[in-house]
């Protein structure tokens, strides 16, 4: 082994703004907050951060041309609730969906799954 897995990086426009998405969405508390980084952490100790990258564009999704650069996927008990809740939160449905799976974009545009198993 060459080194763990220390930390998911996703660019954003406003790093803070997306953090807060994803502290309502997984339950996450901050580590580290400054003006062009922020650090989560979740209750299993898995780290996400966000940095600033003004230029930032969102992936397009789906795009044969493009590529959605990289996505999570995040486990619920009800995908039809758990919906209600991330699109409250600022998220916008995507197109793709399964029977236990549905597609949706946070804030800054970055693909993510509501995942049943």
């Amino acid at each position: 082994m060459i080194g763990q897995l220390h930390s998911v990086v996703f660019d954003a426009s406003d790093p803070a703004g997306l953090a807060e998405f994803y502290i309502q969405l997984l339950g996450a508390r901050v580590v580290t907050r400054e003006d062009d980084w922020v650090v989560i952490v979740d209750t299993e100790g898995r780290r996400l951060a966000f940095q600033r990258a003004p230029q930032h564009e969102p992936p397009k999704f789906p795009d044969p041309k493009g590529s959605q650069q990289m996505h999570l996927d995040v486990l619920v008990d009800d995908i039809d609730k758990a919906e209600r809740e991330v699109l409250k939160l600022g998220a916008a449905r995507l197109p793709g969906e399964g029977e236990d799976f549905q597609v949706f974009a946070d804030p800054a545009g970055h693909p993510f799954c509501l995942v049943t198993d």
